[in-house]
């Protein structure tokens, strides 16, 4: 595993541009500073998929029913996830992430709350084929992709993602998924910038995961935070700029940066609802229902891998 790590991080650093995937911001600081994200003013997304769940969670359940087991992709800190709990009552729920401790406590703080409730904890990297728990037989899968984390991927990627979600909950098998929407440049850039700087120390923070990760020594001082929003490409994109000329080693690989160049660590592609439903028709899901907010800034689809 750490192999493919290093042969993955060291052919985006060696690239160019140079990139790096934006799954390597998850460590356990990481994965706290997303989450303290997510409360800023700015940063409009949570809280407005929130409000969405808060207003159609009882028509989501009905739909769903209760004989299901619920599969997060991405769990994080599980707090979406419990305002549906009540309303869909699956008999199984399975948290897969790819930061383990912060994984771990999470799935155990929702199984202590929800004490009839089966839980799973599968560390993974939702990227990638991973294994589901044994005896989930007679039971509706059914995937949950909140957070609008589907447009970290590359619109191809997107559609082949959904494609392996569409597999493995199976014919009859359902998805609900957060997509955030196309929307004013300056409400985009201002979530992805907050006063509090929490998205510059969580974009800076994926060097720190590398250095922990792979023996790397990059200064975080000698880099700043860039984003912005690309309109041809209709995403918000990331960067680390090097401020200096430098040199830094990669499991033991010399990378080169100069002054002023960037590392690219996220896209963030937003969808209007014809875009995001064509890729999901593509992938073999079906539209049973969709919701969004007063302002259509975000949209929560059910989506059904036809029979």
């Amino acid at each position: 595993m750490k192999d493919l790590i290093k042969q993955e991080i060291l052919a985006g650093l060696l690239a160019q541009p140079k990139r790096t995937s934006p799954k390597y911001f998850y460590d356990q600081r990481g994965s706290e500073l997303f989450e303290a994200i997510t409360h800023t003013p700015e940063y409009y997304v949570t809280r407005t998929e929130i409000g969405i769940y808060r207003a159609c969670r009882k028509e989501l359940g009905e739909l769903v029913g209760t004989q299901s087991c619920l599969i997060e992709y991405g769990s994080g800190s599980s707090r979406k996830i419990r305002l549906l709990l009540n309303a869909i009552r699956p008999r199984v729920y399975v948290g897969i992430d790819i930061s383990r401790d912060f994984l771990n406590d999470a799935v155990a703080a929702l199984g202590r709350d929800h004490p009839g409730l089966i839980t799973h904890a599968v560390c993974a990297d939702i990227t990638q084929p991973f294994g589901l728990p044994a005896n989930l037989s007679g039971l509706t899968k059914v995937a949950f992709y909140p957070g609008s984390s589907i447009g970290n991927f590359e619109p191809v990627q997107a559609a082949e993602f959904l494609g392996r979600i569409a597999k493995t909950v199976g014919t009859g098998g359902e998805l609900i998924i957060g997509v955030d929407r196309k929307k004013e440049t300056k409400v985009l850039e201002a979530a992805y910038n907050d006063d509090e700087r929490l998205t510059e120390r969580f974009n800076l923070n994926i060097l720190s995961h590398l250095n922990t990760q792979l023996n790397a020594d990059f200064d975080l001082a000698q880099f700043k935070h860039v984003a912005g929003y690309n309109h041809s490409l209709g995403c918000i994109q990331m960067f680390l700029e090097s401020v200096t000329d430098q040199s830094v080693t990669v499991a033991g690989e010399k990378i080169e940066f100069v002054r002023g160049e960037k590392l690219h660590t996220e896209n963030s592609y937003k969808y209007h609802p014809d875009e995001f439903l064509n890729m999901a028709a593509a992938a073999g899901f079906t539209l049973v229902r969709h919701w969004t907010d007063t302002d259509e800034y975000f949209s929560v689809y059910l989506l059904k891998v036809g029979v």
